[in-house]
């Protein structure tokens, strides 16, 4: 009849791509079956306990052994149909040591006693059918959210430890318990223009934000190709996203060029501005002097987007996010991620090699999860990004592109 492990079975073995561990942490948070048994189990069991000390205290006078019947509704809230029966049989031995106690079978010729019996076993029986069907749609709940972060992951094909002249360090994860699937994207492509980048946040949450992020991404990945300037690319996407996203829908994005050794040029579109932080840990939060609103807003403003370019040398690293980072809120007192303040000393020195690198945003990330206490409300998505052997050609002052 109950069919729990199954369900669970069948949901370990979807097509979604994640690790199984990934898809059972998703469906039992979502069931809160990442409880222990005994705190899930610990509110029906206070019930029989209240009820029997309460019915002990009052005498044989009082009968209150009936008021069994709420051990299986709780139970129905909170456990496998396996655990409820169990703790059922708690409730309804229970039941018949009260009965006892009150001699309720010599009093009332047993009828009241077999009526109390039959009530709490026929509630029981409705109890687990209900926890078999609220663990289904808890199985089908979590399905839905693995599929979203499987399409979310295929999406963001991740770039290996070296493009073109750059390295790359990246760390991307992904809030996707409780179907809090977000639209943090990113990609980096060897062009004949140069290396581009690209990094932005979806609005909203779900499979609506990874189709929004599968349009821009398609199309940055085409564009970035074909156009020579970099405003031409971020067009190229406006424009695809007009004709393929829905109205009031927005993406914050930045875009990075590394053309020219000694510089990157930047285009900022309301998205979180990079960091540069030198070989001594010296940070520098590379801000737009004229940021362009997010892609998808352009109709509602005049004018065309400019870049900037900012010096870029060989023992720089480039630190990019998402406002998953810089808005993760700290465990205890509910302040905002400082990346600016804690970035420097963690990733200092970090450019002469890719192993480096990906030490380095490992420890970022690590300081990230002891700051919000282990837990990310939103994606977040950090990327390090140095160009070994460059020489700087460039005035060492940013100046603004066409």
């Amino acid at each position: 009849m109950f069919r729990s492990s199954r369900v669970q079975r069948a949901a370990a073995h979807d097509a979604t791509g994640l690790a199984p561990a990934r898809r059972k942490s998703a469906l039992l948070a979502t069931d809160l079956q990442d409880l222990s048994f005994r705190r899930r189990a610990t509110p029906a069991l206070l019930a029989v306990l209240v009820i029997s000390v309460v019915d002990f205290l009052t005498g044989q006078d009082r009968y209150l052994a009936p008021l069994m019947v709420v051990v299986p509704s709780i139970s129905a809230l909170l456990l496998t149909p396996v655990e409820l029966l169990l703790v059922c049989g708690v409730g309804f031995l229970s039941l018949l040591w009260l009965s006892n106690y009150d001699q309720v079978a010599n009093f009332h010729d047993g009828r009241f006693l077999i009526g109390a019996m039959v009530s709490y076993a026929a509630l029981t029986a409705i109890s687990a059918y209900i926890a078999e069907l609220r663990m289904r749609r808890a199985a089908a709940f979590a399905a839905v959210s693995s599929v979203a972060e499987a399409a979310q992951r295929a999406l963001l094909r991740r770039p290996g430890p070296k493009v073109g002249p750059l390295r790359l360090a990246v760390r991307y994860v992904s809030a996707a318990d409780e179907a809090r699937i977000g639209g943090d994207l990113y990609s980096a492509l060897d062009t004949p223009h140069g290396t581009r980048l690209l990094v932005g946040d979806v609005r909203g949450k779900g499979l609506g934000a990874v189709q929004t992020a599968a349009v821009v991404l398609g199309a940055f990945r085409e564009a970035a190709y074909d156009e020579e300037k970099l405003n031409r690319v971020a067009a190229r996407i406006e424009a695809s996203v007009e004709r393929h996203v829905p109205d009031g829908e927005f993406t914050t994005a930045l875009f990075a060029e590394f053309g020219a050794p000694g510089t990157v040029e930047l285009l900022h579109f309301g998205h979180v501005p990079p960091i540069r932080v030198a070989a001594d840990g010296t940070v520098a939060v590379l801000e737009a002097a004229d940021p362009w609103v997010p892609l998808g807003l352009g109709p509602l403003v005049t004018g065309e987007p400019t870049t900037v370019r900012q010096p870029f040398g060989p023992e720089d690293v480039l630190v990019l996010c998402t406002d998953g980072v810089v808005e993760a809120r700290h465990h205890r007192t509910g302040e905002f991620y400082p990346l600016a303040e804690r970035v420097g000393p963690l990733v200092r020195g970090t450019a002469r090699s890719a192993a480096e690198l990906e030490s380095a945003v490992g420890r970022v990330y690590a300081d990230l999860l002891v700051h919000t206490g282990g837990a990310l409300g939103d994606d977040a998505l950090l990327m390090l990004v140095s160009r070994p052997g460059d020489h700087p050609q460039h005035p060492q002052h940013p100046h603004h592109g066409r």
